[in-house]
This record gives structure tokens, C-alpha cells and sequence, in this order.
């Protein structure tokens, strides 16, 4: 007899996202379907910056449902964290709070992010130099962890809590890891995602010096344009998404929607470089296997892909063979997009964001097209969606994450009432 206990299902009943395409996850989805962009034309030539094209959250952000004790510590990237958290509590609970349905210390927190308050250190750094007199608050605005400190002190998480900080695989990593935490018991709730604000020079020279951003000075189609042979780079943006994840029964006896299903997650490592993705592909391959076991899914039950795509030479070739080699020949008949021709790069939030972009998916049943996809490249070579957005029966879903440093990440999101 086999007394073994099977792993808990775990399920989404909110999201709220902030990006430059909009303040809430609807408006951001609502100008994808309107094949609007989210980046504009920003000259930085004087600060010895090429790239040209940003994506910038304009409006003044709503932060009166904090307290000035936590809205007066938080960096930016955390303002728009807890902007995009409240948004994901408030679809999943309503008005109540988490902790009137989950012991406290089964709720939990993992907010990531890239580089934190980079631009906050930077600006306080000066400003001590100038007058031996900083922030009082400067260490707060330095510390990646504090957006997940912000959400468990605002909503009374007081179970686990992380922190990754894995360039642009964070998002994913963190719902990757909150679902690991839901599906092994060791909590019942969980809030994460990402977040991501890099405005100054400073911070914005770091990565332009890499090459890493686009090159396009002129035509702002052609400044993320992922698979195509005319991209160059990727378009740096700013923004926040985030998801609430629940254990499924829990879920269903307080009455919650069930918005989709973490079936399965996979994350392995390069090893090999800083920024270019491993020849070998192995981390990749694994990755991507690893999500579709723990799922108990084969290549030919995924209905689509959104990948990485972020419209650099190196990784959208990688990508591609990487997918083919794991996938084999049913690749070709998977539709695969990816959506950052219309955010740009959101960095940590990217993931996070992707995640919520499958789940517009699974509830539309409508595949976002490749935006900018006019030139494709002969080895990125899949069904990448050129032809504009695709009605398609939709169950399980895909969502590829890469980072600096060697970080790949993939997540299993399916349809929540099967």
C-alpha cells in the first residue's frame, strides 16, 4: 500500500500588473489586443547613452493605501510592486485580507527584482558626497528584499518569505518558488512576482555599455522586434507584476475564482557567461523538460509559448533551437509569441508580467501576436504568430524566462477547472 501524499494543486486567484502600457493588468492586456506599444523616443545621447527607446510608467503612481511609515522607505520598484500587489490581493480577497481565510504564518511573500533601488543609491550616493548628509532611508531604498518586507508587513504575511534577485528570470523564479512553497505544504498562500525601475543615467549606462539595448535610433518598430533579422537589442521599461497563489481546496472552500493552474516549473542553470545564453543549450532543455514532468505534460499538450524573445542576436537564436531541442518536432506546431515587442524589457517584472499574459490567454483564448515580426530570421524559424493575434482553443501554456548571469526559468500555467 502506498501511503505517500501527493503534492498540493496550486492555483492563481489574482494578478495586478503596472507597466508603461497601462496602470492595471486589463489596460496593459487591453493594449496588447490594440497592438499598442508601450515605449517611446527618449534621447540620452548627452549622458553617452545610445539606446533610444524606453518604456517609461508616466503617471503619477496612486500610493495613498500605504502609510507614510512604508510609502517614505520604498524605492520606486517597490512603489510599483505594492501598486501591483494591491491590485492582485484585491481580485483574490476582495476587501478582506488573506489572514481572515490562512493562518498568517502559512501566507507568504517573494517579490524580486534585478537591481532593486539602484537609482535611489545612486541619488542619495551624490547627494551625501555634495553635503555628508544622505537619506535617513538610504539603506532601506539599497535593499532588493525590501518589496517582499513592504507586502508582508501591509497584508500580515508572516510565513516565508524570499527574495530573488536573478536579472530578467526573477518573476518567474519567484512564482516558481511561492508554488513550490504551496505545493509542498509548507504554506498555503502565497503572494509574488517581480519588479523593476531603472530611470536614471547612471543605472540605464551600466546595461548600454553591454550592447545590450537597442541600437535603433530612428524607426521605433524596428526597436524590439523579437526573431526578426532587423533587431539589435532590447528596449529597457520599467513596471511591476504580481500574482496570488493559493493551495487549490483552501482556494475553492473560501469561494475563490480560480483564475488558472502552476502545474509544473522548471529552472536550471548556464554556468558558462555573464550575459550570452550557453551554446549547449542544456540548462535550457532541461529547464523546459522539467516544467513538462512535473506538469505530467508531453510537448504536444502545450497550446502555446509565450517566450522570452526579448529581440537580442543571441537569445532569440538560442531560444529557438533550445525549444526545438526540447520539444522535437512537435515545436513547429506550437504558436509561440513574445510579448515585449509591445512592454519592452520589464527586467524582473518581465516574467511576472508573461505569467499574467498566459493567463489572458487561457481565459480569452486568444494568442497575442509577435508585434515588430517583419523580417524573420531563417533560424528562428517556429510559428511565431506574425499574423496578427490567433483565436485558438488554449489549455496549457508555456512561460520561458532567461537571465543574466545564466538564470532560466519556465512555468506550466493551465486552465484552473481541469
Amino acid at each position: 500500500m502506498n501511503n505517500k501524499t501527493l503534492p498540493r494543486r496550486v492555483v492563481i486567484t489574482g494578478y495586478g500588473a503596472i507597466t508603461p502600457l497601462g496602470l492595471t493588468a486589463q489596460e496593459s492586456w487591453d493594449a496588447i489586443m490594440d497592438y499598442r506599444i508601450g515605449y517611446r523616443f527618449i534621447d540620452k545621447h548627452p549622458a553617452g547613452i545610445k539606446s533610444r527607446f524606453y518604456g517609461l510608467v508616466d503617471e503619477n503612481l496612486d500610493l495613498k493605501f500605504l502609510p507614510a511609515v512604508l510609502r517614505r522607505r520604498l524605492p520606486r520598484f517597490a512603489h510599483l510592486a505594492m501598486v501591483s500587489a494591491r491590485e492582485a490581493m484585491s481580485m483574490a480577497f476582495g476587501e478582506k485580507a488573506p489572514t481572515e481565510f490562512y493562518d498568517p504564518l502559512k501566507c507568504g511573500a517573494i517579490i524580486g527584482t534585478g537591481w532593486g533601488g539602484l537609482d535611489e543609491t545612486f541619488k542619495f550616493h551624490e547627494q551625501y558626497k555634495a553635503t555628508g548628509m544622505g537619506s535617513p532611508f538610504a539603506c532601506f531604498f539599497s535593499m532588493p528584499s525590501i518589496a517582499t518586507a513592504a507586502c508582508s508587513q501591509f497584508w500580515g504575511l508572516r510565513g516565508y518569505q524570499n527574495s530573488p534577485v536573478a536579472a530578467c528570470a526573477t518573476g518567474t523564479m519567484a512564482i516558481g518558488d511561492a508554488f513550490e512553497a504551496i505545493r509542498s505544504g509548507r504554506t498555503d498562500m502565497m503572494l509574488s512576482g517581480g519588479a523593476e525601475s531603472l530611470r536614471s543615467d547612471s543605472a540605464i549606462w551600466n546595461i548600454d555599455v553591454l550592447k545590450a539595448l537597442t541600437r535603433e535610433e530612428h524607426d521605433i518598430t524596428k526597436a524590439s522586434c523579437p526573431f526578426s533579422l532587423e533587431r539589435n537589442g532590447f528596449v529597457l521599461s520599467e513596471g511591476a507584476a504580481t500574482v496570488c497563489l493559493e493551495e487549490r481546496e483552501s482556494a475553492l472552500r473560501r469561494g475563490a475564482v480560480i483564475l488558472g493552474e502552476i502545474s509544473g516549473y522548471g529552472n536550471f542553470s548556464d554556468a558558462v557567461d555573464f550575459t550570452a545564453p550557453a551554446e549547449d543549450k542544456l540548462a535550457r532543455i532541461n529547464t523546459i523538460h522539467a516544467a513538462l514532468t512535473q506538469a505530467g505534460l508531453r510537448a504536444q499538450d502545450i497550446d502555446y509559448i509565450n517566450a522570452h524573445g526579448t529581440s537580442t542576436e543571441l537569445n532569440d537564436r538560442n531560444e529557438t533551437e533550445s525549444i526545438k531541442m526540447a520539444l522535437g518536432d512537435e515545436a513547429y506546431s506550437i504558436p509561440v509569441s513574445s510579448t515585449k515587442g509591445y512592454s519592452g524589457h520589464l527586467i524582473a517584472a518581465a516574467g511576472s508580467f508573461e505569467t499574467i499574459i498566459c493567463l489572458q490567454t487561457l481565459k480569452h483564448q486568444r494568442l497575442p501576436s509577435t508585434c515588430h515580426l517583419r523580417v524573420p530570421d531563417p533560424i528562428c524559424d517556429l510559428d511565431f504568430i506574425t499574423e496578427g493575434h490567433r483565436e485558438k482553443p488554449v489549455f496549457h501554456t508555456m512561460n520561458l524566462s532567461f537571465g543574466f548571469g545564466g538564470a532560466n526559468a519556465a512555468l506550466i500555467i493551465s486552465r484552473g477547472e481541469m
